[in-house]
């Protein structure tokens, strides 16, 4: 629990939840744990589920071993000390390569998003299983809020969490790739600092920073798939995190 300028906020992580199948309701395994805990939700709680359980839940999982990886993915990964089979699922669901270097493969996916490896991850999923990005992380949350307030009775947000690295830094942090119920961002401009200073570009990236605060709760190593956020500031909406994506002709970087 910690406190904030605008009063206290809550992250309550969601243990216990069984292994996740593929075609499982996630939103009836996730209010079951909500049961067990004893937890009373309320209007505008905020759950934040990593995006590893959405993957099993929908099916993005291959097999490693049927892969059958194409000349560039053998050529890249020799270059790169990767598995070949590993980089031919990772060219499969990029649209661009944006660099390599270090062992490392940074893409632009199908989503839109630039980060390491297309999000191809083989942490969590069992022994010869890869996981991929849910198809469309912004549907994959309004299905599961639409469950979820479905089953509980109150007005809910979602964000679907994965682990990004970041430019010009070390590590890693979670982030939003997906979210219903609220607004990814916080619109700020226009409004004036405590001095009188009218903002004109301040949008908090709400919704990033509610994944890497249920992160804290959940980690890495603990196999808690979800957490729930609660007494966030937030706009509820339905933009989802693909209208926070850069457009090409205003990135800077490109």
């Amino acid at each position: 629990m910690a406190s904030a300028g605008l009063g206290k906020i809550e992250v309550i992580p969601l243990s216990g939840v069984p292994e996740v199948r593929e075609g499982e309701d996630l939103g009836k395994i996730l209010l079951a744990s909500v049961k067990q805990h004893g937890i009373r939700l309320v209007d505008r709680d905020i759950f934040v589920v990593k995006q590893k359980v959405v993957s099993k839940a929908e099916g993005q999982l291959v097999r490693l071993g049927a892969v059958h990886p194409g000349s560039k993915a053998k050529a890249l990964a020799k270059s790169e000390g990767k598995d070949p089979r590993l980089v031919e699922l990772i060219l499969r669901e990029a649209t661009r390569i944006v660099r390599t270097g270090h062992g490392v493969i940074i893409t632009e996916t199908r989503h839109g998003f630039v980060c390491a490896n297309s999000g191809v991850d083989q942490s969590n999923v069992g022994k010869g299983l890869v996981a991929l990005l849910p198809l469309d992380p912004d549907r994959s949350a309004k299905k599961l809020r639409r469950e979820l307030e479905r089953g509980s009775g109150k007005r809910l947000a979602v964000v679907i969490s994965d682990t990004f690295g970041r430019p010009w830094r070390v590590g890693q942090t979670d982030v939003a790739i997906g979210c219903s119920g609220i607004l990814p961002l916080l619109p700020y401009a226009g409004k004036k600092d405590r001095f009188g200073y009218e903002l004109r570009v301040t949008e908090p990236s709400v919704a990033d920073e509610v994944a890497g605060a249920a992160e804290l709760a959940t980690g890495k190593l603990t196999g808690i798939p979800a957490a729930i956020v609660r007494g966030a500031e937030y706009v509820r909406g339905d933009k989802g995190v693909r209208s926070v994506i850069m457009p090409p002709e205003r990135d800077l970087f490109r």
